[in-house]
């Protein structure tokens, strides 16, 4: 995986987990959400990693 798409996953992680905790004092299922959302844009930014992976060896 390319270094701007690890960039890109990092901080789109950083800000959908600050937004949650900072909806965690104001909404709690909006918090829950952007939780959600957090872990299925790890788990996105781990699938496409183990395809570039695959694609380069």
């Amino acid at each position: 995986m390319g270094k701007g798409l690890s960039l890109w996953f990092a901080v789109s992680s950083i800000i959908l987990l600050s937004a949650a905790s900072i909806m965690i004092s104001q909404n709690i299922w909006i918090a829950a959400a952007l939780g959600v959302l957090t872990l299925l844009n790890i788990g996105w930014g781990f699938i496409v990693k183990a395809k570039h992976g695959r694609s380069d060896s």
